[in-house]
């Protein structure tokens, strides 16, 4: 079972590029995975039905006591041929109902895939815990699958609908599960049923786990979600919301009725509810004109049945619950699928515009009849079987004296007479011959017939329900073992006089005759309403409209909170900052009675030459009036680190402080040429006192806070230990990038991510339209010698010309880019140093990167100089330049280095290893190179190197190359001539 679901993880990666290279036919081969996971589980039988569950497990995150288990039991086995079986049917289908179709088709192939191997592991796996996460898992790949047509704005707004609304109650869940989890100690599900626990906190506990299942299986007042996720493929339809996605909930409440039935809460919340959701998606159902949606607001009507019946929590009222879920999941899905057929031959599902195509698809008519047959009840479906199995459990409740039961079976009967309405109205809607308003008979709709490859799918779903009928005897001793984990009856109502079975026929019960009962009812029903045009609306608003209205009001929330906290001014912000930072750290200091202080008047006599020059700088800035001095006064206190670094013997930290400052200077710089050189220009500086006194307040705070924590450790550090791990572990001298790559490498991660984020935002701020690199394209553009030649210019009687280039120049054509610079703005001097020192710079910066495990260096250092060297093909030859010398997106960079880094860490994983586990290999007398060593440490360094040029490479065209293009649009909006 874990190889299965390995294989659902890796295999869909595989898809895109095969769809890309034999189009829909990939969907066979997709295919093949679920017809796997089918197979296994159908081997596995003898041993579910014996009782001898099979169960596989994996230590994940054993300080936590959360286990990749797997565990196959009636339920779980049940549901997973249901997942894999329909899955691998609506994979065939796919590859007919795309036909033909390329965008974002290979995209789609992977997510649905993925899909089914999510909700194979959601049904197997026995930790809640690991249950959660696959749920949220199924919640972001519905949202891909139903956003698929993503150029549509109703697509756009059904899949974040459905995102919304199952993921908020997944987050309820979630609490839920915690608190049942530390009350019973333990994540393990079957552990959890067995020890049953109960009181107050796991009744709070069930109520967010139902919340959760609810929300999932669109039961109301979450039940809107599911009509407009129609707007998703109809295999989506099919597979998601009929035999999937929708069971999730329904599922745990499946798993967790047996035991928790009794409890005060259960009952009300799932008989009340799912009643309620049956009548209202009945009703809704009989008022579509959209078949699609006719089957939509009947799912959500199924839905409900499936929650009262198998949250109940009786022995008979589970039996019954199985059979009606692998009913529900058979025609259902073979329905979506033929409204699939009709639209895609047809190009609509409009039943008023539908005529005669009974008489001329004669075989998807009959196999459309089975399907709603036992949607319906009618023998000799599976249907009926579940049906009159559930009317015979609740009938018993009810005649107990069972107030829930009572509700029960009033609220299933009512609703299976709207089950037969709706299920006569499709049928009708579908295939039946119609008259216009004034009686003429409607010209039958021409019907091409599709590929019998089309109709595999939708008629083995639809003769499994005649099939699963028949296996009525097998499939009760098959479900026996799951309804027999729960009480024969309701406490205080008498057991029944011999336990319920499934069976085709029980002879004339009263269940039979409720059945009949509401069949000809419904039949009533259709018939009065096949011509109904109701109101639009039954109630003064719908659950659709109080959730735009809720979003509406989140929506208006956010902007007056952003309007009172965000004003626009930088000082206000940077004063609240600093505000909190004084308050809060002043408490604590002030609170504590127990102050120690390790002071040292210096350590080293640089010190005292270094630290007046970075005081007096810091002073000096407060005076500034001009932005840039006050910028490279503020870089004075940097460079004055980078002496005091270099001389307490950490080299390390020196090369990089000044990388650091140099980049920061370039990127103030950049920055200042937008906004107005002198301080104060547009807005004089107020409040100087106040903001001197706060200036002191924090330079004062944060003085105490350093000479409290000088004496405030107690324990030896576990940095003395590093140097010694640092080459025992590491295999490296250079203890600091050992440290980083290795010792510390999940904080190294996380300090990568916030480079990402940092350079996304800021481009995000920066870019108007799009980040894709156009600079590089650009230089195409470029007369044809001044990509080639670089040589200098000679002068001929036209005057200078570079040779290769018919154009004339007045200048060199050392840098490329530097044709595309206004020429008072050129600096031949700055081009020729640019043009020589690139390469070296570049290589000096390889060198830093692989010697840095050893030696000072490392690929945070490597990455910034290979940045720096950036910066200086941007600062001589403007923003072409930059294209032509990094002609690639910083986003892959960024996403190259990061991939790379969180390879190294999932790696050592498959190898049974801890993540980020490095490895060592040693070889000597290599040819030219003699000793070597490698560590694959330094494959997680070149990811470091990678973010870092990204970033740089990042912030040079955003606030350099971007800003200079919007500067020339508006120089050229202006009406001034740009060369």
């Amino acid at each position: 079972m874990l190889l299965v679901l390995g294989a659902f993880a890796v295999v869909p990666l595989l898809l895109p590029w095969l769809v890309a290279r034999i189009g829909a036919r990939a969907f066979y081969v997709a295919a093949i995975l679920p017809i796997a996971g089918f197979v296994y589980a159908a081997v596995l039988t003898p041993r579910v039905l014996a009782g001898d569950i099979p169960f596989e497990t994996y230590a994940w995150i054993p300080q936590l006591g959360i286990d990749l288990s797997m565990r196959m039991d009636t339920l779980s086995w049940l549901m997973t041929l249901i997942v894999t079986g329909v899955g691998a049917l609506v994979m065939v289908y796919c590859r007919w109902y795309f036909r033909g179709k390329k965008e974002n088709l290979g995209q789609f192939a992977a997510v649905l895939l993925a899909f089914a191997g999510a909700m194979y592991g959601l049904v197997l796996t026995d930790d809640l815990v690991v249950l959660v996460m696959f749920w949220e898992v199924t919640s972001v790949l519905s949202y891909l699958l139903i956003g698929y047509y993503n150029k549509r704005a109703a697509s756009r707004r059904a899949a974040l609908q459905a995102l919304l609304v199952t993921t908020l109650g997944g987050l309820v869940m979630l609490i839920g599960v915690v608190l049942l989890v530390v009350d019973a100690g333990t994540s393990s599900v079957s552990t959890i049923l067995v020890e049953a626990p109960s009181g107050a906190i796991v009744d709070a506990a069930l109520v967010m786990i139902l919340v959760g299942a609810l929300s999932k299986s669109a039961i109301f007042p979450f039940h809107f979600w599911l009509p407009g996720a129609m707007a998703a493929p109809t295999p989506v339809s099919a597979y998601l919301h009929a035999a999937a996605m929708v069971k999730a909930g329904i599922y745990l409440i499946a798993r967790l009725a047996p035991v928790f039935a009794i409890a005060p809460t259960w009952r009300p919340i799932v008989v009340g509810l799912g009643v309620f959701t049956m009548l209202l998606g009945g009703l809704q159902a009989l008022r579509e004109t959209d078949l699609k949606r006719v089957l939509a607001f009947g799912t959500v009507s199924q839905l409900g049945l499936l929650t009262v019946v198998l949250g109940y929590g009786t022995r008979d009222a589970a039996l019954a619950g199985l059979a009606l879920l692998l009913s529900h999941a058979l025609f259902k899905s073979a329905l979506f699928l033929v409204v699939g057929v009709i639209d895609r031959q047809l190009s609509t599902r409009d039943l008023t515009e539908l005529s005669g195509v009974g008489r001329q698809a004669p075989v998807m008519t009959a196999f459309s009849i089975v399907a709603v047959a036992s949607m319906i009840g009618i023998i000799p479906t599976i249907g009926f079987v579940a049906k009159e199995g559930a009317l015979a459990a609740l009938l018993h409740e009810a005649l107990g004296g069972a107030v829930w039961g009572i509700v029960a079976l009033v609220g299933i009967a009512l609703g299976s007479v709207l089950t037969a309405g709706y299920g006569i109205r499709f049928l009708w809607g579908a295939f039946s011959t119609k008259r216009e308003p004034n009686g003429d008979r409607m010209p039958d709709t021409e019907w091409p017939d599709p590929p019998i490859g089309f109709l595999v799918a939708p008629i083995v779903l639809s003769g499994l329900t005649v099939v699963a009928g028949a296996a009525a005897p097998w499939l009760d001793k098959a479900f026996a073992p799951y309804a027999d984990q729960a009480p024969v009856s309701t406490p205080g109502v008498a057991a029944p006089s011999s336990p319920a079975h499934l069976a085709l026929w029980h002879g004339l019960e009263p269940a039979l005759w409720i059945s009949l009962a509401t069949i000809v009812i419904g039949v009533v029903v259709f018939w009065a309403t096949r011509g109904w045009r109701p109101a639009k609306r039954m109630l003064p608003f719908t659950a659709a409209e109080a959730y735009n209205g809720a979003l509406r009001g989140v929506a208006r929330l956010s902007v007056v909170t952003t309007s009172l906290t965000q004003r626009g001014s930088l000082p206000v912000y940077v004063g609240t900052i600093f505000v909190v930072f004084v308050a809060a750290e002043a408490t604590a200091l002030l609170a504590s009675d127990d102050w120690q202080a390790k002071l040292d008047a210096y350590q080293t006599p640089t010190q005292l030459l270094v630290a007046p020059v970075m005081i007096a700088a810091g002073l000096i800035a407060i005076r500034a009036r001009k932005r840039y001095t006050g910028v490279v006064l503020v870089s004075v206190t940097g460079l004055g680190m980078v002496l005091l670094f270099a001389t307490s013997g950490a080299p390390d930290l020196a090369l990089t402080q000044i990388l650091v400052e140099t980049v920061t200077l370039v990127a103030f710089a950049l920055v200042l040429r937008r906004i107005p050189s002198r301080l104060g220009e547009h807005n004089a500086s107020v409040w100087p006192v106040a903001r001197a006194v706060l200036g002191a307040a924090v330079g004062i705070t944060m003085a105490l806070v350093a000479i409290v924590a000088t004496g405030a450790r107690v324990e030896k550090p576990i940095s003395d230990a590093f140097p010694e791990l640092a080459y025992e572990l590491g295999h490296g001298r250079n203890v600091v990038n050992v440290a980083l790559v290795d010792l510390r490498g999940w904080d190294t991660m996380g300090e990568l991510s916030v480079l990402i984020l940092a350079a996304t935002g800021v481009a995000s701020l920066v870019f108007v339209t799009h980040r894709a690199d156009t600079l590089s394209r650009a230089i195409s553009s470029l007369p044809t010698g001044a990509t080639r030649a670089r040589r200098p210019l000679v002068e001929t009687s036209d005057g200078l010309r570079q040779r290769g280039d018919e154009r004339g120049s007045g200048r060199m054509a050392w840098l490329v880019g530097g044709q595309r610079v206004r020429p008072e703005n050129r600096s031949i001097m700055l081009e020729v140093i640019v043009r020589i020192l690139f390469h070296t710079i570049i290589i000096v910066s390889l060198y830093l990167l692989f010697a840095g495990h050893n030696l000072p260096g490392g690929g945070f250092a490597g990455g910034l100089v290979a940045g720096m060297a950036l910066v200086m093909r941007y600062v001589a030859g403007g923003r072409y330049e930059l294209g032509a010398a990094a002609p690639t997106d910083a986003g892959r960079l960024l996403g190259t280095g990061m991939t790379i880094a969180v390879a190294c860490a999932i790696v050592p994983v498959f190898f049974g290893d801890q993540p980020l586990t490095s490895y060592f290999w040693e070889f000597d007398d290599v040819p030219l190179l003699g000793h070597v060593e490698f560590v694959t440490s330094t494959l997680f360094d070149i990811g470091v190197y990678l973010v870092v040029i990204g970033l740089v490479l990042d912030v040079l065209r955003s606030l350099g190359a971007e800003v200079d293009r919007q500067a020339q649009e508006a120089r050229e909006q202006q009406g001034v001539t740009v060369p």
